[in-house]
């Protein structure tokens, strides 16, 4: 799945740090996706991270792919 946070909807709750800190950061009082995390697999923080974000900024694609397959 693709993670991102829309810097324009976000306004700081830092909600996706807190329940995913290892894909989620908080710089410059916005949520963002850590370097690296943008393409991930299934995983019930970020999801919950996503649910729980009170302005609803992070949007997550689900590939039909595997990942790693085009």
């Amino acid at each position: 799945m693709r993670i991102s946070v829309d810097r324009d909807l976000c306004y700081g709750s830092a909600e996706c740090a807190h329940r995913a800190p290892a894909v989620f950061d908080f710089i410059d009082g916005y949520g963002v996706v850590r370097p690296g995390h943008e393409e991930t697999g299934e995983n019930p923080s970020i999801l919950e991270a996503a649910e729980r974000c009170p302005s609803q900024a992070i949007s997550i694609a689900h590939s039909s792919s595997p990942p790693g397959h085009p």
